[in-house]
């Protein structure tokens, strides 16, 4: 599900993190729903509403990037099933339990985010549920989102900004602008660009939508920012309030 646009390696002595991720989702698939998936979680609340805006805007049809095992296109084969509706997954293991619990064979087909075999503007929305905080550089993922994209992209992921103490966002902001935040991060993580975890995708980056607004803002007419969570406090700027974010570009028709 995660890792959509990393390649897979080896590396001797060390093992890549791209071959962490995908290791975990293999051995994990029967299991990730239960574990991971949680009913009425952040991408939940994204999902209804973009399928309210699919049904607003009488968008036709959908992919999902990093569709794991068809959580995001279940919902919406359910709740807007007058749509195509389409998924990619590089991990085939994720791909085949989505298909054990009834995804259609072929919804979801397996690929790279940043290779997706379709062509320009293929689908009138193109979306994804926590997988950008899951690659080392989004960009080449969001630029073939772009691509395949005709009217409108979603994505529903992390905000860096929002976690830790008011100290600690305050610092992480001012070195974020400064270029100082990936070094940092490493030297907090022992040389590593990611972090290591016992929790989804075992691999994760340090990222926000806020990093994806510039490169969205080129190609959409206009663009807006959903909190997914409650805030902690009103007190906090919207850059520092919730830990997950939607991320919603549109193009006129």
């Amino acid at each position: 599900m995660k890792g959509m646009g990393a390649r897979r390696g080896g590396g001797g002595a060390g093992v890549s993190p791209e071959q962490i991720q995908h290791d975990f989702y293999t051995q994990h698939a029967e299991r990730y729903d239960a574990d991971f998936v949680c009913e009425g979680d952040e991408h939940y609340v994204a999902l209804d509403f973009i399928s309210a805006l699919i049904d607003g805007y009488g968008y036709k049809s959908v992919l999902d990037v990093g569709a794991g095992t068809g959580r995001g296109v279940k919902h919406f084969l359910e709740r807007n099933p007058d749509i195509e509706v389409k998924g990619i997954e590089p991990v085939r293991a994720l791909i085949e339990q989505g298909e054990r619990k009834g995804i259609p064979p072929d919804t979801i087909i397996e690929g790279r985010g940043d290779e997706m075999p379709f062509g320009d503007e293929s689908f009138d929305v193109v979306c994804e549920f926590g997988i950008l905080h899951h690659v080392a550089d989004p960009k080449p993922i969001l630029t073939d989102m772009t691509r395949v994209a005709k009217r409108a992209i979603f994505l529903s992921d992390e905000n860096r900004f929002a976690n830790g103490g008011r100290m600690q966002r305050a610092v992480k902001y001012g070195l974020y602008n400064l270029g100082l935040w990936p070094l940092a991060f490493r030297l907090k993580n022992r040389g590593r660009p990611y972090l290591l975890t016992a929790g989804d995708g075992g691999v994760a980056y340090s990222y926000s939508v806020y990093d994806s607004l510039a490169q969205l803002n080129e190609w959409a007419d206009r663009t807006f920012l959903v909190p997914l969570l409650p805030a902690p406090a009103s007190r906090f700027h919207p850059l520092f309030g919730t830990t997950n974010v939607l991320l919603c570009a549109l193009r006129d028709a």
